[in-house]
């Protein structure tokens, strides 16, 4: 927001130019109504903003403001009596000379009242301008328009406010309570380079104006109406306005600008220190990587950067609290209504949820600015899920298109999904399907697709704030919902996906049921409720089964149909991640429904344990306020604020990050690279740069995923005889699941070499080339890496992989973990299901899942035996196949598998087979979010728009340096271990 204004303000600070004026925005005429007919004939349109698209408002209040059209008291607008503070001004001594730090709320104001405004000032706050009584609402139309001014107010305070350019643009607030629940349309405008948000910029910023804005941070915690205002702050009008300490004895002297004065002035921050423009870390490349087009055939031409299709900008995404929620059956709302009180920074001056981070900056660990730049927060956006909807529906099920896109929308796209389906119930038109067509609505230019702008923004904004945190999460509560017209299509959706299926197993692939859109969930006991009534018309509660891995559960246990030729015949699970959660030593034996069978294993742990760390490196817990607000006690003075037992945070234990990362290390680095192609911004819009950018902090995250918490590796022995060298290595498995787990196409391996003294590598199993393609000595694929010819015409073997080995020998042998399966025949019936045959071909498709071909990936700890996880997945409401197919597959008789907890390989390598003499061996853990097979298997199934940007992007990929480079992330090494 507030995106390019200069900032003037500081000016008054800098040497020389107090000689010149003490008050840098003093002009030497009144600036007042130039144009009388112009003001006339905007004067009605600007009272209504919800009567118009955002950027044809703004084009008419734009030129309402630029022509200072509100410094009008001919016509009944009033004054304040002249620049006032907001907050303390503050002196330090530094190197001899003074500098200044303010701490007001805005920068100095002057605030204008619209006759409408004034007129309920009078009625409402009058008299001793503290009432007990009920206020009547502001009146539609009423306007205030903040003028702003260089910090201390007392350079500006004797100058005649006709005679002040707003140096620091103005805060406007205009009342329209029928276009949202807060009431009024918030908005910056600036009398230099200041334009309407619409079209979005560079950068994708957070906007200028709208409604549902930030703004309310601070405003929810007025006592009503959203405003501070007070008569006596108006010229002609008793009383004097609050004072605040101000040290500014030295501004008419030398002196210099603290280089902080403008971060504390948070409207002016996010205006001045906002950079969504400059790329993270290092740069894409200019040109396809050579390599990259070598190996990669693809069936359209290369696409060229004008031409590839961009997701619409993150400044659209904006769905507020209606007026009317209720009536409206509005459930969801974009995250960015929660930003400004759940991002850190916002108040800018405050800096809860924070730690200090390198090179001075912060790092935040707010819940909006973690999850933002999460998996989940960008999964509404995520390049490769779209590439794979569009093999799903061009190539593997084009005659079941619109079920395809319905169904995996509902989870990818979850928000736009379920209010969509709510609105089309509500409008008697049934539970129509939402399409890929729907993401991209954008409401600018108005009416262009024929699609609604708010199911678009709503998809967008991925796995959010308002699905996790409004769940009903006990049978209990979704009894009491599930008719309620905020599961609109639900049923429908757990009777098509999970038809055999009851209790919490009923809402298996993303099919949970909505509670009340009224509360909202979370982990804390007595939150304090008025601000987010008064800004949402939510109301929080602590509901401790938001800390249950059922949470997670609903949709990280996937239960899809298998279709051939657009009908369904049969089910399967593509994912299980919660179910060997519950299956392993991390379960915690306890439901929102109560205890499960088995209790407590060995070592509980909820999901949100490992992906929402609560506690620091030295496993202290975190420590913060929840919420970044205008509290009382903690706050420069306002009038007409809720009392501090309303407001004022107290401190929590176990505040926990929302950075729910995984090892997606390839999908954080191509929001890093390519943001205009994601539409996303890349600095967080309350911390801006005194915050270490949040993709790059979630990447860092990643990397001590990987690093710490995943996986361990170690060579047991080694022993080398006259005629073989042996070494067993032994990967652990530390997570609370399979690894790896989710999508079936993650895949871990092995890299083990053989080094001789002077650390040469003589012989390998497992090496790489520049793209993670695992090549053999001489650099040839090995069996399986390979799915397409060249030119995508024909696929190559079909069922050609690398099985799960307990002995190696060769280099061409690989041990993998991961899960392979096969598609139905290509002719004749198909025979689907556990236990079945592959007849078809090694498949990514979700939906094509009829056998199972291999599945190796490590075991969590402690598993359950068959008959064990039967009764549990019964538990759930789920049948034995949940138990079946959470297991291993083709794994042999190898003992690693009965129990779980990790695999040891021991490779046996013939000594004439090694070149040259062996002195240590290496082990490496890899892991690959986006395998070559499964890129390529893209490629050369969709021609759409979605494919082509994909492979612009990763064709460009810039990995040199990262943890990821040579598209392989590094997880585990044992480092050289010496043959003794």
């Amino acid at each position: 927001m507030l995106r390019q204004i200069v900032l003037l303000s500081l000016l008054s600070l800098v040497p020389g130019l107090a000689a010149a004026s003490q008050c840098p925005a003093e002009r030497p005429t009144p600036m007042v109504p130039s144009d009388p007919a112009l003001c006339a004939a905007l004067d009605g349109d600007i009272r209504r903003p919800g009567a118009f698209p955002l950027d044809v408002y703004q084009e008419k209040l734009g030129r309402y403001l630029g022509a200072f059209c509100h410094r009008n008291p001919a016509a009944g607008w009033r004054v304040d009596k002249s620049v006032r503070d907001t907050g303390p001004f503050t002196a330090t001594l530094r190197n001899d000379k003074a500098t200044g730090n303010y701490h007001g709320t805005h920068a100095p104001v002057v605030i204008w009242y619209s006759p409408e405004m004034f007129g309920w000032l009078k009625a409402n706050r009058g008299g001793a301008h503290e009432t007990t009584a009920t206020e009547a609402p502001v009146p539609d139309g009423a306007l205030m328009v903040k003028e702003m001014f260089p910090a201390p107010a007392a350079l500006c305070r004797d100058v005649d406010p006709l005679r002040l350019l707003p140096t620091s643009g103005a805060a406007v607030m205009v009342r329209d309570a029928k276009a949202s629940h807060d009431g009024w349309f918030w908005g910056w405008f600036g009398w230099s380079d200041w334009k309407p948000d619409w079209p979005a910029g560079p950068g994708n910023g957070y906007p200028n104006m709208g409604f549902g804005q930030y703004c309310v941070n601070c405003h929810a915690s007025a006592k009503a109406n959203a405003t501070f205002a007070d008569l006596k702050n108006i010229r002609g009008e008793p009383g004097r306005p609050l004072v605040f300490l101000s040290q500014n004895s030295f501004t008419d002297r030398s002196a210099k600008a603290h280089d902080d004065l403008s971060a504390m002035l948070n409207h002016l921050r996010i205006v001045q220190e906002s950079d969504d423009v400059t790329l993270l870390g290092a740069p894409a490349r200019q040109r396809p990587a050579p390599e990259f087009a070598a190996f990669y055939g693809i069936p359209f031409p290369h696409p060229s950067a004008d031409k590839v299709m961009r997701m619409p900008s993150q400044t659209y995404d904006n769905v507020w609290a209606s007026a009317d929620r209720r009536e409206a059956k509005q459930q969801f709302l974009t995250s960015d209504q929660c930003l400004g009180c759940h991002d850190a920074g916002s108040t800018g001056l405050h800096f809860d949820m924070t730690l200090p981070g390198p090179g001075g900056r912060l790092l935040n660990l707010s819940p909006y600015g973690t999850w933002s730049t999460s998996p989940m927060g960008l999964a509404g956006r995520d390049p490769v899920f779209f590439a794979q909807l569009a093999s799903e529906t061009e190539t593997f099920h084009p005659e079941a298109a619109a079920l395809v896109q319905d169904t995996c929308l509902g989870c990818h796209g979850v928000m736009g999904q379920r209010q969509f389906k709510i609105d089309q119930r509500a409008a008697g038109k049934g539970c129509t399907p939402f399409t890929r067509a729907a993401v991209a609505a954008v409401p600018w230019p108005a009416g262009h697709s024929g699609l609604a702008a708010k199911h678009g923004a709503l998809a967008r904004d991925g796995v959010s704030c308002t699905t996790c945190h409004a769940m009903a999460l006990s049978e209990a509560e979704r009894n009491r919902v599930k008719a309620e017209p905020q599961n609109s299509c639900v049923e429908e959706r757990q009777a098509f996906l999970n038809p055999e299926n009851t209790g919490f197993a009923r809402t298996f692939t993303g099919s949970f049921l909505m509670d009340e859109m009224t509360q909202m969930k979370g982990p804390f006991e007595d939150p304090k409720v008025k601000p987010m009534e008064h800004a949402l018309g939510m109301t929080p509660v602590q509901n401790p089964a938001i800390k249950s891995s059922e949470l997670c559960g609903s949709c990280h246990t996937v239960h899809l149909p298998v279709l051939d030729k657009g009908k369904v015949i049969g089910h399967t699970y593509e994912q299980t991640t919660y179910a060997e959660w519950a299956f392993s030593d991390f379960r915690t034996g306890q439901s929102p429904d109560g205890a499960l069978p088995f209790s407590a294993g060995k070592s509980p742990e909820t999901c949100q344990g490992c992906h929402m760390p609560s506690r620091d490196a030295d496993g202290q817990p975190y420590r913060s306020k929840i919420a970044s607000i205008q509290e009382y006690s903690n706050f420069p003075q306002a009038e007409h604020t809720l009392p501090p037992e309303e407001i004022d945070l107290p401190v929590r234990s176990g505040f926990a990050s929302h950075a729910l990362v995984g090892l997606n290390s390839f999908l954080i680095k191509m929001a890093q690279q390519f943001p205009e192609l994601m539409g996303i911004r890349t600095q967080d819009p309350m911390l801006t740069k005194k915050g270490i950018d949040p993709l790059l902090f979630t990447e860092k995250a990643i990397d001590h995923q990987a690093a710490e918490r995943s996986a361990a590796i170690a060579v047991e022995s080694i022993r080398m005889t006259g005629s073989t060298l042996e070494a067993s290595v032994r990967v652990t498995n530390k997570v609370g699941h399979r690894f790896p787990s989710g999508v079936g196409f993650r895949r871990a391996f092995i890299e083990f070499k053989v080094l001789d003294e002077g650390g040469r590598t003589i012989w390998a199993s497992g090496r790489t080339d520049a793209l993670g393609v695992i090549t053999d000595a001489a650099g040839a694929p090995v069996a399986g890496e390979v799915w397409w010819n060249s030119d995508c015409s024909a696929r190559l073997d079909p069922l050609a992989h690398q099985p799960h080995r307990e002995v190696i020998t060769r280099q061409d042998e690989v041990q993998i973990y991961q899960e392979l399966v096969s598609s139905p025949p290509l002719s004749g019936p198909a025979q689907c299901g556990t236990g079945s045959q592959p007849a078809g071909q090694l498949t990514t498709s979700f939906l094509s899942i009829c056998a199972n071909v291999k599945d190796n990936r490590l075991l969590p700890k402690g598993y359950l035996k068959r008959d064990e996880r039967v009764k549990l997945a019964a538990s759930l409401g789920a049948g034995p196949e949940l138990a079946d197919e959470a297991g291993p597959v083709n794994v042999g008789d190898d003992p690693d598998y009965r129990e779980g907890g990790g695999d040891a390989t021991l490779y046996r390598i013939a000594l004439p087979e090694i070149g040259g003499k062996p002195a240590s061996v290496e082990a490496t853990l890899y892991y690959q979010a986006t395998p070559p097979f499964y890129l390529q298997d893209r490629f050369c199934t969709s021609k759409s728009a979605d494919t082509q940007r994909l492979h612009f992007m990763t064709s460009r990929l810039n990995l040199a340096g990262s943890r990821s480079e040579g598209w392989k992330l590094r997880t585990v090494s044992t480092g050289p271990v010496r043959i003794q």
